[in-house]
């Protein structure tokens, strides 16, 4: 497993990073803790989880992941074995503080609540779930939409988060700062006031990243070339799509797709693509799931690729990927079926 530097920190963590949103939902406490051993013995020192999940996320499992987590660490004691990387959720959900989004008192009382079911006392990397201003992260958006922001409380706002993320970093209780679902914009916000005020700085971007949507690829690629803010990929597999398990509107059971009542990334657009990388890793002999995971490991701008499952041949398949190496002749056949359907994705 190689070992990748977590922004401009001196921490190590594994290229591959263990996603935990299925447990308390898909999957129970024991098989949560099944797949954080076999990952920790397979070289994987990086998890990641957020106060929201388990997903699909209601008020009844709100949580559950992190006291799995925590129930680990305490069975085991290997807290230090671990970098931990968590999130504060954005607004939108009532069972979360009443849904009010992120400001500087929500951060400090997501951070105490998460400190809690983790059974710890600091979270390795505390992340910004999604910016409390509209973008085309989760907004069901093709395209930038300016009335979803008030331009008077965004910098405010991104400034009262941060100064209350460099009080909980002089307490220990974070170590560093991180963004997910995130603009170039946005990023740069954070990088400049922390340049200017002495506060911390971003060490890491989390955004979705696969074979269907590569947008970091035209903007935030660059961002995190020259200012070392590298990517934590979630859904390399585009929410399991890439499998092929979804085509033709198949929703088999216990699947994400069949407990969230939809396929996600799986629809009448992407599936030729889906197909056509199907094919490919068929003419290869290579499976699709890893082939996906590799090419994102390719990637100069990435720090860890984000593996879930819901089963331990599904885990066992995603952490082997990084033992793979893709030929030239499978990452041009890659870019060559990426520009023949991008338009369209």
């Amino acid at each position: 497993m190689k070992m990748k530097t977590l922004g401009r920190t001196d921490i190590s963590v594994s290229e591959i990073c263990l996603g935990t949103m299925t447990w308390g939902k898909q999957n129970t406490e024991a098989e949560g803790h099944q797949q954080m051993d076999y990952a920790v013995e397979h070289g994987v020192n990086f998890f990641d989880t957020a106060e929201m999940y388990a997903v699909p996320p209601d008020a009844s499992t709100y949580g559950k992941t992190e006291e799995i987590i925590g129930s680990w660490f305490k069975t085991t004691g290997r807290r230090n074995d671990i970098v931990l990387a968590s999130k504060v959720a954005g607004g939108g959900r009532p069972w979360v503080r009443g849904g009010r989004g992120i400001d500087g008192p929500s951060v400090r009382e997501a951070v105490e609540g998460s400190l809690r079911r983790l059974q710890t006392d600091r979270i390795d990397l505390y992340q910004i779930h999604w910016p409390r201003r509209g973008h085309y992260h989760f907004e069901g958006s093709w395209d930038y939409n300016p009335y979803l922001q008030d331009k008077q409380s965004v910098l405010p706002n991104m400034l009262e988060v941060l100064q209350v993320m460099g009080e909980l970093v002089r307490e220990g209780k974070i170590l560093n700062f991180g963004l997910s679902n995130e603009s170039a914009w946005g990023t740069m916000q954070y990088l400049k006031l922390s340049m200017e005020l002495g506060l911390p700085r971003v060490q890491t971007i989390q955004n979705e990243y696969n074979f269907l949507r590569r947008y970091y690829d035209m903007d935030l690629a660059e961002l995190a070339f020259h200012e070392d803010v590298g990517l934590l990929a979630y859904s390399p597999l585009a929410a399991g799509a890439i499998s092929g398990k979804y085509l033709g509107g198949v929703l088999p059971e216990g699947t994400r797709g069949a407990v969230a009542g939809s396929a996600y990334r799986n629809n009448q657009y992407t599936e030729p693509a889906i197909r056509a990388y199907l094919a490919l890793a068929e003419k290869h002999g290579l499976d699709v799931c890893q082939m996906a995971i590799a090419f994102c490991l390719t990637k100069p701008f990435m720090t860890s690729v984000i593996i879930g499952a819901t089963t331990m041949e599904q885990l066992k398949t995603n952490i082997g990927a990084a033992d793979m190496v893709l030929s030239e002749t499978v990452l041009s056949e890659i870019q060559q079926i990426f520009m023949r359907y991008a338009r369209t994705l």
